[in-house]
């Protein structure tokens, strides 16, 4: 790999992570203690997958559908130039993480991707924090408030009635660009 791909995957990483801090970033809450007490333990597995399977997680320009079945993931951001969409697997730990690995769709590309989340409950309250560097918030309160990112996990799949739309779309917009090998698999 010469140097303009290095170059190139470098910038297409940063657009990956731009996309996903925008999306995935937890709210923080004004005079709210956000780091878990001693006592918060790491969640298990079990109680990851029953928090996320067969939702849909709402961000504010898009969505990430948690399916069961193959515990497949699937994903859409952005609309026209910036349209962006995924397609992968999630996968949860013993030690409190659940990860999207995936390969996003955009009109430069496939990109694989990794992202994962930590969790810790003190008690009814969840904890959550984007690794490597997010912060801890408080995810779901022991009494849940409307301002609680746990409420965007929703089981309506808003994701897979768009997907065939998104995909036919960015096919159209690579045609149009010229990329003659619009499916080409990129890895960072």
């Amino acid at each position: 790999m010469g140097t303009r791909w290095s170059g190139s995957c470098r910038s297409v990483s940063l657009v990956i992570a731009a996309c996903l801090s925008a999306t995935l970033a937890g709210p923080c809450f004004a005079g709210e203690t956000n780091v878990p007490s001693a006592d918060a333990r790491a969640m298990n597995a079990l109680e990851l997958y029953l928090l996320y399977r067969d939702k849909t997680w709402v961000w504010p320009d898009g969505a990430g559908r948690f399916d069961d079945q193959g515990r497949r993931f699937t994903a859409r951001t952005g609309s026209g130039n910036a349209t962006t969409w995924a397609q992968g697997r999630w996968a949860v730990t013993d030690d409190g993480q659940m990860c999207l690995i995936a390969g996003w769709h955009m009109k430069s590309g496939v990109f694989a991707n990794k992202t994962c989340f930590s969790h810790k409950r003190n008690g009814g309250t969840i904890y959550q924090k984007k690794e490597p560097s997010g912060d801890w918030y408080i995810f779901k309160h022991a009494a849940p408030t409307e301002s609680d990112e746990f409420k965007k996990l929703v089981a309506e799949n808003l994701v897979s009635p768009d997907l065939a739309t998104m995909k036919s779309d960015l096919e159209d917009q690579n045609r149009l660009a010229g990329n003659a090998t619009p499916g080409r698999r990129k890895t960072q």
